[in-house]
Protein backbone atom coordinates (compact mmCIF):
# COMPACT_ATOMS: atom_id res chain seq x y z
CA UNK A 1 0.00 0.00 0.00
CA UNK A 2 1.56 3.41 -0.86
CA UNK A 3 1.45 6.06 1.45
CA UNK A 4 1.73 8.86 -0.85
CA UNK A 5 -1.78 8.83 -1.89
CA UNK A 6 -3.31 8.66 2.24
CA UNK A 7 -5.69 11.47 3.23
CA UNK A 8 -3.05 12.68 5.95
CA UNK A 9 0.31 12.29 6.59
CA UNK A 10 -0.19 12.52 10.68
CA UNK A 11 -3.05 11.46 13.10
CA UNK A 12 -2.38 13.00 16.46
CA UNK A 13 -4.11 9.49 18.08
CA UNK A 14 -5.09 10.21 21.94
CA UNK A 15 -5.82 14.28 20.97
CA UNK A 16 -7.87 14.60 23.80
CA UNK A 17 -5.88 13.69 26.29
CA UNK A 18 -2.89 16.47 28.06
CA UNK A 19 -0.09 15.42 25.99
CA UNK A 20 -1.79 15.23 23.16
CA UNK A 21 -4.16 18.37 23.54
CA UNK A 22 -0.75 19.91 23.49
CA UNK A 23 1.11 18.00 20.30
CA UNK A 24 -2.26 18.94 18.39
CA UNK A 25 -1.93 22.85 19.66
CA UNK A 26 1.62 22.80 18.95
CA UNK A 27 0.83 21.72 15.01
CA UNK A 28 -2.27 24.00 14.74
CA UNK A 29 0.13 27.09 15.84
CA UNK A 30 2.88 26.00 13.53
CA UNK A 31 2.02 24.75 10.51
CA UNK A 32 -2.32 25.67 10.56
CA UNK A 33 -5.27 23.43 9.73
CA UNK A 34 -4.43 21.68 6.58
CA UNK A 35 -1.65 23.45 5.60
CA UNK A 36 1.90 22.22 4.59
CA UNK A 37 0.86 19.12 6.86
CA UNK A 38 -2.09 17.67 6.20
CA UNK A 39 -3.23 16.03 9.81
CA UNK A 40 -5.95 15.08 12.09
CA UNK A 41 -7.07 14.38 15.92
CA UNK A 42 -8.28 10.84 16.68
CA UNK A 43 -9.27 9.35 20.25
CA UNK A 44 -12.21 7.15 21.15
CA UNK A 45 -14.41 9.99 22.87
CA UNK A 46 -16.18 12.42 19.53
CA UNK A 47 -17.53 15.06 22.49
CA UNK A 48 -13.78 15.38 24.47
CA UNK A 49 -12.45 15.71 20.92
CA UNK A 50 -14.62 18.62 19.83
CA UNK A 51 -14.09 20.30 23.06
CA UNK A 52 -10.20 19.88 22.44
CA UNK A 53 -10.52 21.00 19.22
CA UNK A 54 -12.43 24.20 19.63
CA UNK A 55 -9.81 24.86 22.21
CA UNK A 56 -6.45 24.51 20.37
CA UNK A 57 -7.36 24.50 16.52
CA UNK A 58 -10.41 25.17 14.26
CA UNK A 59 -13.23 22.80 12.58
CA UNK A 60 -10.65 22.57 9.48
CA UNK A 61 -8.85 19.75 11.53
CA UNK A 62 -10.68 16.27 11.39
CA UNK A 63 -11.81 14.35 14.13
CA UNK A 64 -11.50 10.29 13.74
CA UNK A 65 -12.52 7.72 16.12
CA UNK A 66 -11.06 4.37 17.08
CA UNK A 67 -10.82 2.32 20.01
CA UNK A 68 -7.51 1.07 21.43
CA UNK A 69 -8.64 -2.64 21.78
CA UNK A 70 -10.74 -2.64 18.53
CA UNK A 71 -8.17 -3.84 16.10
CA UNK A 72 -10.45 -2.88 13.24
CA UNK A 73 -10.69 0.59 13.97
CA UNK A 74 -6.88 0.88 14.45
CA UNK A 75 -6.52 -0.58 10.91
CA UNK A 76 -8.92 1.80 9.35
CA UNK A 77 -6.85 4.95 11.01
CA UNK A 78 -3.83 3.74 9.98
CA UNK A 79 -4.87 2.83 6.65
CA UNK A 80 -5.93 7.12 6.50
CA UNK A 81 -2.27 8.35 6.69
CA UNK A 82 1.72 8.04 6.59
CA UNK A 83 1.73 8.46 10.46
CA UNK A 84 0.41 7.88 13.32
CA UNK A 85 1.72 10.00 16.62
CA UNK A 86 0.67 8.42 19.56
CA UNK A 87 0.03 9.57 23.24
CA UNK A 88 -2.04 7.05 24.45
CA UNK A 89 0.01 5.34 27.38
CA UNK A 90 0.79 3.24 29.41
CA UNK A 91 1.86 1.87 26.28
CA UNK A 92 2.05 -1.80 27.30
CA UNK A 93 -1.38 -1.64 28.33
CA UNK A 94 -2.50 0.39 25.49
CA UNK A 95 -0.09 0.49 22.57
CA UNK A 96 0.35 -3.62 21.00
CA UNK A 97 -2.34 -3.59 19.06
CA UNK A 98 -1.90 0.30 17.19
CA UNK A 99 2.25 -1.29 16.48
CA UNK A 100 0.21 -4.39 14.54
CA UNK A 101 -1.99 -2.28 12.84
CA UNK A 102 0.53 0.12 12.00
CA UNK A 103 2.77 -2.43 10.56
CA UNK A 104 0.63 -4.75 8.53
CA UNK A 105 -0.70 -1.08 6.62
CA UNK A 106 2.66 0.16 6.18
CA UNK A 107 2.11 3.06 8.31
CA UNK A 108 5.21 4.45 10.26
CA UNK A 109 4.56 5.05 14.23
CA UNK A 110 6.00 7.61 16.80
CA UNK A 111 5.13 7.19 20.45
CA UNK A 112 6.29 8.59 23.95
CA UNK A 113 6.85 5.31 25.25
CA UNK A 114 9.50 4.94 28.40
CA UNK A 115 8.60 1.39 29.03
CA UNK A 116 11.73 -0.63 28.24
CA UNK A 117 9.24 -3.72 28.56
CA UNK A 118 7.21 -2.99 26.29
CA UNK A 119 9.76 -1.57 23.76
CA UNK A 120 11.48 -4.87 23.98
CA UNK A 121 8.55 -6.72 23.23
CA UNK A 122 7.46 -4.60 20.32
CA UNK A 123 11.16 -5.58 18.86
CA UNK A 124 10.65 -9.30 19.07
CA UNK A 125 7.24 -8.98 17.78
CA UNK A 126 7.05 -6.51 14.65
CA UNK A 127 10.92 -5.65 13.89
CA UNK A 128 11.16 -8.20 10.80
CA UNK A 129 8.07 -7.41 9.84
CA UNK A 130 8.82 -3.63 9.97
CA UNK A 131 11.74 -4.23 8.19
CA UNK A 132 10.10 -6.18 5.39
CA UNK A 133 7.18 -4.01 4.73
CA UNK A 134 9.25 -0.86 4.90
CA UNK A 135 7.93 0.86 8.30
CA UNK A 136 9.67 2.60 10.93
CA UNK A 137 8.26 1.86 14.21
CA UNK A 138 9.82 4.71 16.77
CA UNK A 139 9.97 4.70 20.31
CA UNK A 140 10.55 7.30 22.48
CA UNK A 141 10.08 10.59 20.74
CA UNK A 142 10.22 12.60 23.60
CA UNK A 143 12.17 14.02 26.02
CA UNK A 144 13.01 10.34 26.75
CA UNK A 145 14.71 9.50 24.20
CA UNK A 146 15.57 12.45 22.08
CA UNK A 147 17.68 14.86 23.67
CA UNK A 148 20.14 11.80 24.47
CA UNK A 149 19.72 9.75 21.69
CA UNK A 150 20.52 13.04 19.01
CA UNK A 151 22.72 14.36 21.56
CA UNK A 152 24.90 11.32 21.38
CA UNK A 153 24.66 11.13 17.45
CA UNK A 154 25.60 15.01 17.05
CA UNK A 155 28.51 14.90 19.13
CA UNK A 156 29.56 11.40 17.66
CA UNK A 157 29.19 12.89 13.88
CA UNK A 158 30.63 16.39 15.19
CA UNK A 159 33.90 14.83 16.63
CA UNK A 160 34.41 12.15 13.53
CA UNK A 161 34.24 14.93 11.48
CA UNK A 162 36.54 16.78 13.39
CA UNK A 163 39.41 13.96 14.03
CA UNK A 164 38.87 11.02 11.88
CA UNK A 165 37.68 8.98 15.09
CA UNK A 166 34.37 8.63 17.21
CA UNK A 167 34.80 9.18 20.95
CA UNK A 168 34.92 5.97 22.57
CA UNK A 169 33.07 7.14 26.02
CA UNK A 170 30.79 9.47 26.75
CA UNK A 171 29.03 10.46 30.36
CA UNK A 172 26.06 12.50 30.20
CA UNK A 173 25.02 15.03 33.02
CA UNK A 174 22.01 16.68 33.92
CA UNK A 175 23.25 20.03 34.39
CA UNK A 176 19.41 22.02 34.98
CA UNK A 177 16.25 20.81 34.26
CA UNK A 178 12.67 22.19 35.62
CA UNK A 179 9.51 21.64 34.78
CA UNK A 180 8.68 18.65 36.97
CA UNK A 181 7.86 15.48 36.26
CA UNK A 182 4.33 14.51 33.54
CA UNK A 183 1.64 12.25 35.44
CA UNK A 184 1.75 10.02 32.29
CA UNK A 185 5.70 9.26 32.14
CA UNK A 186 4.65 8.15 36.81
CA UNK A 187 1.61 5.94 35.03
CA UNK A 188 4.24 4.44 32.29
CA UNK A 189 6.95 4.27 35.21
CA UNK A 190 4.82 2.46 37.40
CA UNK A 191 3.28 0.18 34.97
CA UNK A 192 6.44 -1.15 33.94
CA UNK A 193 7.19 -2.00 37.62
CA UNK A 194 4.27 -3.62 38.02
CA UNK A 195 4.57 -5.70 34.91
CA UNK A 196 8.38 -6.86 35.94
CA UNK A 197 7.16 -7.64 39.47
CA UNK A 198 5.29 -10.00 38.22
CA UNK A 199 6.97 -11.22 35.30
CA UNK A 200 10.49 -12.28 35.99
CA UNK A 201 11.54 -11.79 32.21
CA UNK A 202 10.62 -8.49 32.09
CA UNK A 203 12.85 -7.74 34.98
CA UNK A 204 15.25 -8.86 33.71
CA UNK A 205 15.07 -6.86 30.36
CA UNK A 206 15.11 -3.99 32.84
CA UNK A 207 18.13 -4.82 34.96
CA UNK A 208 19.80 -5.58 31.48
CA UNK A 209 21.66 -2.39 30.44
CA UNK A 210 21.96 -3.52 26.52
CA UNK A 211 17.97 -5.23 27.17
CA UNK A 212 17.28 -3.17 23.79
CA UNK A 213 19.93 -4.59 21.74
CA UNK A 214 19.25 -6.83 18.81
CA UNK A 215 19.07 -10.53 20.15
CA UNK A 216 22.30 -12.31 20.79
CA UNK A 217 23.75 -8.76 21.33
CA UNK A 218 23.03 -7.95 24.65
CA UNK A 219 26.29 -7.80 26.61
CA UNK A 220 29.09 -4.94 26.78
CA UNK A 221 31.44 -2.86 28.92
CA UNK A 222 28.70 -0.67 30.52
CA UNK A 223 27.36 -1.85 34.06
CA UNK A 224 23.37 -0.84 35.73
CA UNK A 225 22.71 2.81 36.03
CA UNK A 226 24.27 4.76 39.27
CA UNK A 227 21.62 3.83 42.01
CA UNK A 228 23.45 5.91 45.00
CA UNK A 229 25.22 9.34 45.22
CA UNK A 230 29.01 9.68 43.62
CA UNK A 231 31.21 12.50 42.94
CA UNK A 232 32.21 12.83 39.10
CA UNK A 233 36.14 14.66 38.48
CA UNK A 234 35.18 15.64 35.42
CA UNK A 235 32.01 17.35 36.31
CA UNK A 236 33.12 18.63 39.81
CA UNK A 237 29.83 17.85 40.84
CA UNK A 238 28.66 15.27 43.41
CA UNK A 239 25.48 12.87 40.78
CA UNK A 240 22.53 11.22 42.00
CA UNK A 241 20.38 8.73 40.57
CA UNK A 242 18.57 9.65 36.68
CA UNK A 243 15.51 8.42 36.73
CA UNK A 244 15.41 8.77 32.79
CA UNK A 245 18.84 6.87 32.32
CA UNK A 246 17.44 3.46 32.46
CA UNK A 247 15.62 4.31 29.12
CA UNK A 248 17.59 6.97 27.43
CA UNK A 249 21.13 4.89 27.47
CA UNK A 250 19.38 1.69 26.47
CA UNK A 251 18.13 3.39 23.71
CA UNK A 252 21.65 5.06 22.60
CA UNK A 253 23.18 1.31 22.93
CA UNK A 254 20.52 0.00 20.48
CA UNK A 255 21.50 2.95 18.33
CA UNK A 256 25.10 2.04 18.56
CA UNK A 257 23.84 -1.48 17.67
CA UNK A 258 22.36 -0.52 14.56
CA UNK A 259 24.56 0.89 13.53
CA UNK A 260 26.91 -2.01 13.55
CA UNK A 261 28.78 -0.85 16.14
CA UNK A 262 31.05 2.36 15.03
CA UNK A 263 32.12 4.04 17.78
CA UNK A 264 33.76 0.20 18.38
CA UNK A 265 32.61 -2.46 20.90
CA UNK A 266 33.80 -1.17 24.48
CA UNK A 267 32.17 2.01 23.97
CA UNK A 268 30.64 3.33 27.11
CA UNK A 269 27.74 5.12 27.42
CA UNK A 270 26.27 6.64 31.21
CA UNK A 271 23.74 9.44 32.56
CA UNK A 272 23.19 10.60 36.31
CA UNK A 273 21.86 14.06 37.82
CA UNK A 274 24.35 16.91 39.24
CA UNK A 275 23.80 18.21 42.70
CA UNK A 276 27.30 21.01 42.40
CA UNK A 277 30.01 20.12 44.64
CA UNK A 278 31.54 20.12 48.46
CA UNK A 279 28.90 19.40 50.90
CA UNK A 280 26.01 20.97 50.04
CA UNK A 281 26.38 19.45 46.75
CA UNK A 282 26.50 16.16 48.70
CA UNK A 283 23.75 16.86 50.99
CA UNK A 284 21.47 17.75 48.24
CA UNK A 285 22.72 14.64 45.77
CA UNK A 286 21.76 12.08 49.30
CA UNK A 287 18.74 14.35 49.14
CA UNK A 288 17.61 13.50 46.09
CA UNK A 289 18.66 10.49 45.92
CA UNK A 290 16.59 9.43 48.55
CA UNK A 291 13.63 10.47 46.42
CA UNK A 292 14.21 9.12 43.50
CA UNK A 293 14.44 5.60 45.74
CA UNK A 294 11.25 6.43 46.77
CA UNK A 295 10.01 6.92 43.28
CA UNK A 296 11.62 3.89 42.44
CA UNK A 297 10.40 1.47 45.13
CA UNK A 298 8.28 -1.91 45.12
CA UNK A 299 4.65 -1.51 43.83
CA UNK A 300 2.60 -1.62 46.99
CA UNK A 301 5.62 -1.12 49.59
CA UNK A 302 4.71 1.36 52.31
CA UNK A 303 7.22 4.27 50.50
CA UNK A 304 5.45 3.30 46.58
CA UNK A 305 2.01 4.20 48.34
CA UNK A 306 3.19 7.12 50.08
CA UNK A 307 5.06 7.99 47.10
CA UNK A 308 1.80 7.88 44.93
CA UNK A 309 -0.81 10.21 46.69
CA UNK A 310 2.17 12.96 46.48
CA UNK A 311 3.08 12.75 42.56
CA UNK A 312 1.05 13.65 39.42
CA UNK A 313 -1.42 11.39 37.75
CA UNK A 314 -2.24 10.94 34.28
CA UNK A 315 -3.20 14.61 32.82
CA UNK A 316 -1.58 16.14 35.42
CA UNK A 317 1.97 18.14 35.85
CA UNK A 318 3.11 21.98 35.46
CA UNK A 319 0.64 24.29 34.39
CA UNK A 320 0.81 26.54 31.11
CA UNK A 321 3.22 28.95 32.82
CA UNK A 322 5.18 26.71 34.45
CA UNK A 323 5.59 24.58 30.66
CA UNK A 324 7.09 27.85 28.99
CA UNK A 325 9.27 28.88 31.78
CA UNK A 326 10.72 25.42 31.93
CA UNK A 327 13.78 24.29 30.40
CA UNK A 328 16.80 21.80 30.73
CA UNK A 329 20.68 21.70 29.85
CA UNK A 330 22.32 18.13 29.67
CA UNK A 331 26.64 18.24 29.75
CA UNK A 332 27.92 15.53 27.73
CA UNK A 333 31.48 14.41 28.83
CA UNK A 334 33.57 13.22 25.90
CA UNK A 335 36.70 11.32 26.35
CA UNK A 336 38.25 10.94 22.37
CA UNK A 337 40.17 8.21 21.28
CA UNK A 338 43.68 9.99 21.65
CA UNK A 339 42.24 10.57 25.42
CA UNK A 340 41.62 14.29 24.84
CA UNK A 341 38.46 15.36 26.49
CA UNK A 342 35.62 17.35 24.89
CA UNK A 343 32.55 18.59 26.10
CA UNK A 344 28.80 18.70 24.29
CA UNK A 345 25.45 20.37 25.19
CA UNK A 346 21.76 19.77 24.49
CA UNK A 347 19.68 22.18 25.68
CA UNK A 348 15.72 22.62 24.95
CA UNK A 349 13.35 25.87 25.80
CA UNK A 350 10.39 24.67 27.54
CA UNK A 351 9.37 21.86 30.48
CA UNK A 352 11.05 18.29 29.55
CA UNK A 353 8.00 16.38 30.21
CA UNK A 354 5.24 18.36 28.57
CA UNK A 355 6.43 21.67 26.74
CA UNK A 356 9.38 20.09 24.85
CA UNK A 357 7.98 16.78 24.92
CA UNK A 358 4.95 17.80 22.43
CA UNK A 359 7.41 19.57 20.15
CA UNK A 360 9.69 16.95 19.59
CA UNK A 361 6.84 14.14 19.10
CA UNK A 362 5.05 16.92 16.32
CA UNK A 363 8.14 17.09 14.58
CA UNK A 364 9.59 14.02 14.87
CA UNK A 365 5.80 12.30 13.33
CA UNK A 366 6.13 15.63 10.63
CA UNK A 367 9.51 14.35 9.69
CA UNK A 368 8.45 10.48 8.94
CA UNK A 369 5.95 11.83 6.95
CA UNK A 370 7.72 14.87 4.94
CA UNK A 371 11.48 14.21 4.80
CA UNK A 372 14.02 11.95 3.22
CA UNK A 373 14.72 10.09 6.17
CA UNK A 374 17.53 7.71 6.04
CA UNK A 375 16.73 4.09 4.36
CA UNK A 376 16.10 1.95 8.16
CA UNK A 377 13.36 0.53 8.64
CA UNK A 378 11.71 -1.43 11.83
CA UNK A 379 11.59 -0.95 15.50
CA UNK A 380 13.88 1.56 15.72
CA UNK A 381 15.14 4.48 17.26
CA UNK A 382 15.04 8.39 16.69
CA UNK A 383 18.08 8.68 15.39
CA UNK A 384 18.64 5.62 13.24
CA UNK A 385 14.71 6.42 12.04
CA UNK A 386 15.62 10.31 11.28
CA UNK A 387 18.73 11.46 11.20
CA UNK A 388 19.98 14.78 9.67
CA UNK A 389 16.49 15.40 9.19
CA UNK A 390 14.92 15.62 12.28
CA UNK A 391 18.58 17.20 13.70
CA UNK A 392 17.40 19.95 11.95
CA UNK A 393 13.83 20.25 12.85
CA UNK A 394 14.90 20.16 16.62
CA UNK A 395 17.35 23.17 16.02
CA UNK A 396 14.76 24.88 13.77
CA UNK A 397 11.45 24.38 15.06
CA UNK A 398 10.93 22.59 18.68
CA UNK A 399 13.31 25.00 20.58
CA UNK A 400 16.23 22.30 20.70
CA UNK A 401 20.22 23.45 20.29
CA UNK A 402 23.06 21.28 20.10
CA UNK A 403 26.75 22.40 20.91
CA UNK A 404 30.37 20.48 21.24
CA UNK A 405 33.32 21.89 21.70
CA UNK A 406 37.00 20.42 22.67
CA UNK A 407 38.16 22.31 25.93
CA UNK A 408 42.03 21.29 24.98
CA UNK A 409 41.41 21.60 21.10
Amino acid sequence: MSTTTREFDVIIWGASGFTGRLVAEYIFQTYGAQGAVKWAMAGRNQAKLEEVRAQVANEQVPLLLADSHDEASLNTLAQKTKVICTTVGPYGQYGSKLVKACVENQTHYCDLSGEVPFMRQTIDLHHQAAQAKGVKIVHSCGFDSIPSDMGVYFIQETIKAQTGHYAPEIKMRVKTMAGGLSGGTYASLNDTMEKAQKDKSLFAVLLNPYGLNPEGEQEGPDTRDLNTIAYDEKAQSWLYPFIMASINTRIVRRSHALRQYPYGKEFRYEEAMMAGDGEEGKAKATKEAMMVGAIMSQPGSPEKEAMNKHMPKPGEGPNQEERENGHYELWFYTTLKDGSLGFGKVTGDRDPGYGSTSKMLAESAICLAQDETPPSTGVITPSIAMGEPLLKRLQENAGLTFEYIRPDA
